[in-house]
Formats: structure tokens, sequence, C-alpha cells
């Protein structure tokens, strides 16, 4: 039997170590909801109503790692990859 490569985790640690820490434990109640704690969507600058995008990385078929940004943030990192792609200017 041949053993398979780890290609090592799919998501990418934090440039800095003060930059990724844990900031709260969530709980999941039975419609699936979680809530944000208030200090953390202040900090974040989330408004009520304001859309959220939630990234997933997987490894070997299974979700390892989930993020949220705001979802106008995700638009302008996605403007910023493919624009020079498509020849936009800046």
């Amino acid at each position: 039997m041949t053993k398979k490569k780890d290609d090592g985790p799919v998501c990418i640690p934090c440039a800095s170590p003060s930059g990724c820490r844990v900031e709260a434990i969530l709980g999941v109640d039975e419609r699936g909801q979680m809530v944000l704690p208030k200090d953390v969507r202040e900090r974040a600058g989330i408004q009520t109503g304001e859309k959220l995008a939630l990234i997933s990385c997987e490894k070997d078929g299974r979700v390892c790692c989930l993020a949220l940004m705001k979802a106008g943030d995700l638009s302008g990192m996605v403007r910023g990859i493919l624009g020079p792609l498509l020849g936009e200017k800046e």
C-alpha cells in the first residue's frame, strides 16, 4: 500500500503572529445561526444588515478553515487580482 502524499495545510497562516488570534468560540443553534460578539463587530466595523462573505478552504475533500470578510472588501480584492489580467488600469 502506498502512502498518500501530504502537501501540508491548505490554509495560509498569518504573516504576523500578532495578526491572527482566536476571537471567540461561537455556538451554532438549531437553525444554523451564530452570533458574532459585539466587540468584534465594532472593531471590524460590521453594521446591522451588512453582507459578509464566507470563505472556506478544503483539504482532502473536507472543509478545514472558515473565514468571514466584508463582501465589499471581497469584490475589491477580486478586482485587484483580476483587473490587471483584464487590462484594467489602477
